[in-house]
């Protein structure tokens, strides 16, 4: 039996058994054997094999790894819970953009504690002029669901406004990023970098300045960090992008 999502992962980063074996240095042959006869890899190559594919482990291979083994990584993927998201250090948002190498992700409605934020804006822009991919996901400002979180937060047309402002400031202060707006009921704002994740979670009728946030950090076998990568991508996926 194939391993069919190990074949559809290839072909979605668009490359060859080939070049999988050469990046994670094993023989061709034996990645052949991955896909034609869904043989279990070494966990080094498995985990090899998922980062340069962009996947989870646990998707590429589900019976490599018990239901305890994943809970205990997926544990080990919490680095800290931080009560409120104004109680997170703001060292902790610029070495989370400031680490990133390949890659920061922001899924907000406005976003107004980040773009208020010279620093962090400035951050932002250069990490995409070094060549960082930069996406942000921002509320379509006239959308139902922006109206709604206005409405939850007793704000009000407050939020479509910001929504509006964020666009302006984000567009203006940090070329070369990717911007698309979407129309989602937000249970969490992402805040990514590369491999590590900052998780606003949301609570009816309170501000999300309010809300938990987690720090997570992606570790071998764990799901968590992959769970909200999959709700980013969802949305990124049918989000708008914004018009120059």
């Amino acid at each position: 039996m194939a391993n069919e999502r190990l074949r559809a992962a290839l072909l979605a980063k668009g490359v060859g058994v080939g070049d999988l074996a050469e990046a994670i240095q094993v023989d061709p042959k034996t990645v052949e054997r991955w896909v034609t006869k869904d043989r279990e890899p070494y966990r080094k190559h498995r985990y090899a094999a998922a980062s340069y594919l962009g996947v989870d482990e646990s998707y590429l291979w589900p019976k490599a790894l018990s239901r305890e083994q994943v809970a205990s990584a997926s544990e080990s993927e919490i680095v800290t819970v931080h009560p409120h998201r104004w109680a997170v250090p703001r060292d902790a948002w610029g070495h989370l953009f400031e680490k990133a190498s390949q890659e920061i992700g922001i899924l907000v409605y406005s976003g107004t504690f980040i773009h208020d934020d010279k620093g962090l804006m400035r951050l932002l822009a250069d990490r995409a002029g070094a060549g960082v991919r930069v996406r942000i996901l921002l509320g379509e400002p006239e959308s139902a669901e922006v109206a709604q979180r206005g409405i939850d937060e007793n704000i009000g047309d407050a939020m479509r406004d910001r929504c509006k402002q964020a666009i302006t400031y984000f567009r203006n202060l940090v070329p070369g990023a990717e911007i698309r707006l979407h129309r989602t009921v937000l249970y969490n704002s992402i805040f990514r970098g590369d491999d590590q994740l900052l998780v606003n979670t949301h609570a009816y009728g309170q501000p999300a300045g309010d809300a938990p946030v987690m720090h997570l950090r992606r570790v071998a076998g764990g799901d968590m960090v992959g769970l909200y990568l999959g709700s980013f991508e969802k949305t990124w996926d049918g989000a708008v992008p914004l018009e120059s």
